[in-house]
């Protein structure tokens, strides 16, 4: 049994994803030393509504602390560059919500910085650690599915569907450029590409912006708030709200994505199938428990999570028993776990399970792309 306890941890952040790395971490049994928030004010509320023993007035108190090991950048986009940076120089471990930063400029830096320590460092691609997504990962590498040659999907939300909706998302200073794909196409592409061992090499891209006037509150909203500002001021919207793109792989796959922020009625939905030579695999966040395995010449099969029926890769990332759905929640805590192991052996594995901080680099210049695409309508390929 790993010894989580001994490791310190500080989240910075409070909202909804903050809160849920800090809910994992505490089932985990690592000691959550406290919380940065925005300002003294809001992290001490945040501290005694979390029941954390303490509220750190800043990022350098944290920094500070000779208890604190590793800390969790949940804050808005554009503060994970230089919150990374004074991490990393601190000699501390960290892992960053996506994106790692909001330029590639910026996430290349960061992936300098980290080779150059020995800490450990990841992004929290965390739908990686759905069970059946590792367990399909595995039947790819083991030549299961045969040569890799289509993959396809998409991942859909509705919580930006009205002109009322309002995040801090919705403004490029904060959130970048690219709003739909950064925020949660990014996550479909580093996904499909870990399952199937291969990189994106090109993109045509096709964004969207159907709302393009927005009423913003006056005041603060929270992620996925359903409360309505009385008081409101129209800004004119620049980033996209869906998108459709097509993906050449390294090794010669071919795939097609449709991205969305405003599809009714999907809350979530993150959908992929992998086609290849010899049968294909499905799966659907909405059914999170089941894999779709396809067959040409005898029955199609539905896989059932269960530590008794998945490969070995599947089974690790499983913490309950079949027939016990595990979410959202539970893959963030396989995620950390896998990270924790690592920050108690000293180093990370040769082929870690977990998104690096060049996967996350990755996918900044696969934004890159993407773009450029769309604006020089063609072709285009991932610079690195």
């Amino acid at each position: 049994m790993e010894r989580f306890s001994d490791i310190g941890a500080a989240v910075i952040g409070s909202g909804f994803i903050g809160t849920v790395h800090i809910e994992a971490l505490r089932r985990l049994g690592v000691n959550v030393r406290g919380v940065i928030d925005a300002s003294p004010e809001l992290a001490e509320a945040a501290a005694a509504r979390l029941g954390l023993p303490l509220a750190y007035p800043d990022l350098d108190s944290a920094l500070a602390d000779p208890e604190v090991d590793i800390i969790h950048v949940t804050s808005p986009n554009q503060y994970h560059y230089p919150q990374v940076k004074a991490i990393l120089a601190a000699g501390k471990h960290v892992i960053c919500e996506k994106p790692l930063a909001v330029t590639s400029d910026e996430s290349r830096e960061l992936v300098s910085l980290a080779a150059a320590s020995d800490r450990i460092t990841a992004v929290n691609f965390n739908i990686r650690f759905y069970p059946l997504n590792q367990h399909a990962r595995r039947m790819v590498a083991d030549g299961e599915l045969g040569d890799v040659r289509l993959i396809t999907g998409h991942y859909f939300q509705d919580w930006l569907l009205l002109d009322t909706d309002w995040n801090w998302r919705l403004e490029p200073d904060k959130g970048g450029t690219l709003r739909a794909v950064g925020d949660i196409g990014s996550h479909w592409i580093d996904l499909t590409s870990f399952i199937a061992g291969q990189k994106v090499q090109s993109v045509m891209a096709d964004l969207s912006t159907f709302v393009k006037v927005r009423q913003k509150p006056i005041g603060e909203v929270q992620t996925f708030s359903q409360e309505r500002a009385a008081n409101t001021e129209p800004v004119e919207m620049t980033t996209d709200d869906a998108a459709v793109i097509l993906l050449r792989y390294a090794d010669g796959a071919r795939g097609s994505v449709a991205i969305s922020q405003i599809s009714a009625g999907r809350k979530n939905s993150v959908q992929w199938e992998i086609d290849g030579a010899a049968a294909a695999a499905a799966w659907d966040s909405e059914t999170p428990d089941h894999l779709w395995i396809g067959h040409r010449g005898r029955p199609n099969e539905i896989l059932q999570r269960g530590a008794e029926l998945m490969n070995e890769t599947g089974t690790a990332a499983t913490a309950l028993p079949g027939g016990h759905v595990e979410g959202f929640a539970d893959s963030m805590c396989s995620h950390f776990r896998e990270v924790y192991r690592a920050v108690l052996a000293g180093s990370a594995p040769a082929d870690p399970l977990y998104a690096t901080f060049e996967a996350g680099h990755h996918e900044m210049t696969v934004g890159d792309a993407v773009a450029r695409s769309a604006a020089e309508d063609g072709w285009v390929d991932v610079a690195d």
